[in-house]
């Protein structure tokens, strides 16, 4: 088997708006959602038969809990295939709002459909995965999206590819206690693209979150200083677009040294389609 690595891109919500609230208790919402070039990288070993594991990945996520794991498990549930083991190089930090852990879902289905042979289509794929987490279907279809409902319906579109700096403060934000958050605002009226665009977007969670966690409040205040700061998801990153590269490594460079800064640029194809089309 080819253990040639699989990436799993991470993604920034450019906007996020909870539009309303479903009445099992999911939130719609409206987002732009765009990958960035930071990645993990996920290989593939066969195994015998019956066995689906985790040979190396991070050791806050127990194995029997990681979405990879179960993505695969899900895949393979009434097909006759050879059993695997996912080798994950985890680069994207957890609970930061970045979706790594559905990119790292989406990465094993879209692979596995690939080393099994299944013949299954995107669309196929992308509903499997919409049972493991609302971000996966995006992250399987790979092209930024105007995402809708509770995420799962998508429109491609093509925003611009941005460079940006963004910040990981070292605190976890819960994504569950977030959206049950009494205070969270759930009654945005209703976008379109076009007027994302016009008015430059904002995330609904960010009073919240900065209410919740004061280091992600004072993480948005010092990347303010150089331009529009913006939390990504729940959080715990912020970001903020920068001119270039050069730009981005230069506020990266007066970064507090309590906090993670990585330099992405956005993505509006992710490199998962590009590894599927190499082969």
């Amino acid at each position: 088997m080819n253990a040639h690595a699989w990436p799993a891109p991470a993604k920034l919500n450019l906007c996020l708006y909870i539009v309303g609230r479903r009445a099992d208790g999911y939130h719609l919402l409206q987002s732009a959602m765009q990958f960035i070039d930071l990645c993990d990288e996920l290989r593939f070993h066969a195994r015998p038969s019956g066995t689906i594991e985790r040979s190396a990945g991070p050791a806050e996520i127990p194995a029997e809990s990681d979405l990879v794991v179960k993505a695969a498990r899900l895949l393979a549930k009434g097909r006759d295939v050879t059993g695997i083991a996912i080798e994950l190089d985890k680069r994207i930090p957890v609970q930061a709002g970045l979706g790594g852990g559905s990119s790292d879902a989406a990465t094993v289905l879209v692979a596995l459909n690939q080393i099994w042979q299944l013949g299954l289509s995107v669309d196929e794929l992308a509903h499997i995965g919409l049972t493991l987490g609302a971000d996966v279907p995006f992250f399987v279809h790979g092209v930024a999206a105007w995402a809708e409902g509770v995420g799962e319906r998508l429109t491609p579109y093509d925003f611009p590819e941005e460079h940006y700096l963004v910040v990981k403060p070292q605190v976890a934000v819960s994504t569950a206690d977030v959206f049950q958050a009494p205070e969270l605002t759930r009654n945005s009226p209703v976008t379109t693209i076009r007027g994302f665009l016009a008015a430059g977007g904002r995330n609904d969670c960010t009073a919240c979150v900065r209410g919740r966690y004061p280091e992600v409040a004072e993480a948005l205040d010092w990347l303010q200083e150089f331009g529009e700061a913006k939390l990504t998801g729940t959080g715990a990153c912020v970001f903020v677009a920068l001119p270039d590269e050069r730009a981005a490594r230069a506020v990266r460079a007066r970064l507090p040294a309590r906090w993670s800064g990585y330099v992405v640029r956005g993505l509006n194809r992710s490199p998962l389609v590009s590894r599927v089309t190499d082969r």
